[in-house]
């Protein structure tokens, strides 16, 4: 595998966190969660969407399983903002310095408010984006919660 600058970024933050990860990378693409599970061969609900919003204007992480719509109202309330707004590419960027579809769970360029799905417990290990839009690491959910500073909360659509 050739390791790119947004996977050794992202290596050094797992390592900083310490945490050991193995990066798992598919030339195919893993953009989307439906791709990222069919390439590492699991359920679609242990895909970690890392979604950008803004909260009132500032940035938030949302780690949602792949398999669940994102409730913006729901999101609304457990950050306390009156406005949510999905983030723009440029957003995206400049909050975690990772392009949409690469955003890791956590190592970014600040820090972020971080939401996680409820849902991405019922799992015994979910993947997420390892810096590239071709990328992915397995971790226990429990310990992504721990390491990215996570608010575990319920962001499904229903």
């Amino acid at each position: 595998m050739t390791v790119s600058t947004s996977h050794s970024r992202f290596i050094d933050a797992a390592a900083l966190a310490g945490i050991e990860i193995e990066v798992r990378d598919f030339p195919e693409g893993t953009r989307t969660a439906e791709d990222a599970a069919r390439a590492v061969g699991v359920e679609v609900g242990q895909i970690v969407k890392s979604l950008v919003f803004m909260a009132d204007g500032t940035a938030v992480l949302c780690l949602v399983s792949g398999a669940n719509r994102l409730d913006t109202a729901r999101l609304a309330a457990a950050s306390e903002a009156a406005s949510i707004q999905r983030a723009s590419a440029d957003e995206a960027r400049e909050a975690t310095c990772y392009a949409i579809g690469g955003v890791p769970p956590f190592g970014h360029a600040r820090d972020l408010p971080v939401f996680f799905d409820r849902d991405l417990l019922q799992y015994a290990s979910v993947w997420a984006a390892a810096g590239a839009p071709t990328s992915v690491f397995e971790i226990e959910p429990a310990r992504l919660v721990a390491v990215s500073g996570a608010i575990v909360t319920d962001l499904k659509e229903e």
